[in-house]
């Protein structure tokens, strides 16, 4: 498979000079760290937020650091945890004197060694608190919401928590609204096909040219279904009725929605489905307030789709409007 690369062991650093180099007003790289924080940070009187996650999801995670969003992230190898030592060293970058929230996918690994970089790091006497989001309705049942991985839908927490702690609030608020955001957020995905690995050459699973599976992870995590490849007006039904029923959202409900590209997907197949999913939304009298379509949350080459839908109060359309400038998010 034919990949625009070097060494491939390289990708992730090369990735984020390169990224670094193109937005050199935006953001800056740690001299001794695989991390990107905004070019003003530390901010004095700010909340940081800090996430944090392994390359391959571009232009998750680091295409949305800057005002109104995150101030750090910590990149890891390709679909692997970043270091704690890397995660201490950005806190510490991004410390202005008011706490650090970590806003994490709850990934294990994540969770481990950001867990390592917490402790340091208040040991110290800086504060950190965590909220992992869970959006994935496909990756455990409802009554274990808790144990649900964070994916596209992590967008939106973290649009919500940077426009809170841009806007002066404190460590708890700014925790609060990313946890308000997450208990009002639902995403379910689709795969057609694996990703390529750039170690590798070769996909990370196999799946038939005639199949897709309901539910897959980012990481290629098994999903909860996997049949023949379907139209794009059942693939739309079946992730708006997923997503709908999981909250359950409900007629009158104000929503902002996201139908995100896992890499290989071209835009011209995102629109057809979202031609069935507004319909649907419309039978159930549910008002999409804002909409995002495009790759926002990727698995490298991945062909497929997510729709995440965050349901919205008037405190949420609020932080949701707020001003943010990133590289790749800008309202």
């Amino acid at each position: 498979m034919k990949k625009l690369i070097n060494v491939p062991q390289d990708v992730p650093d090369e990735e984020v000079e390169g990224f670094v180099r193109a937005f050199p007003n935006y953001v800056r790289k740690l001299e001794d760290a695989r991390v990107v924080v905004r070019r003003d940070a530390p901010v004095k009187g700010k909340v940081g937020i800090l996430v944090g996650g392994g390359s391959g999801h571009e232009p998750f995670w680091f295409g949305y650091t800057g005002k109104g969003m995150y101030d750090a992230v910590v990149v890891g190898e390709i679909f692997s945890s970043p270091t704690p030592d890397a995660g201490y060293k950005a806190t510490k970058a991004i410390d202005g004197g008011e706490g650090i929230l970590y806003l994490l996918g709850n990934y294990e690994g994540d969770k481990m060694n950001l867990g390592i970089a917490k402790r340091r790091a208040e040991s110290e006497g800086i504060a950190v608190e965590i909220t992992n989001v869970t959006d994935d309705v496909a990756s455990a049942p409802k009554d274990r919401i808790e144990d649900r991985r964070g994916i596209a839908g992590n967008l939106f927490a973290i649009k919500i928590a940077g426009a809170k702690a841009e806007s002066g609030g404190s460590l708890s608020e700014v925790k609060e609204a990313a946890e308000h955001a997450n208990r009002n957020i639902r995403t379910m995905g689709v795969a057609l096909s694996p990703c390529i690995l750039p170690s590798t050459r070769k996909p990370n699973f196999t799946m038939g040219e005639d199949e897709m599976e309901v539910g897959m992870g980012i990481h290629g995590e098994p999903g909860i279904e996997r049949t023949t490849l379907q139209p794009a007006d059942t693939v739309a039904e079946i992730l708006a009725m997923k997503v709908l029923e999981d909250l359950p959202f409900q007629e009158g409900d104000q929503v902002t929605a996201l139908l995100n590209g896992l890499g290989g997907t071209p835009l011209q197949e995102l629109f057809i489905l979202f031609r069935r999913i507004d319909e649907i939304l419309t039978a159930r009298e549910i008002d999409v307030y804002r909409l995002f379509i495009g790759n926002y949350c990727t698995s490298i080459d991945m062909k497929g789709c997510s729709l995440s839908l965050m349901r919205l109060d008037d405190e949420l359309r609020e932080l949701l409007d707020a001003p943010a400038d990133t590289p790749y998010f800008r309202t």
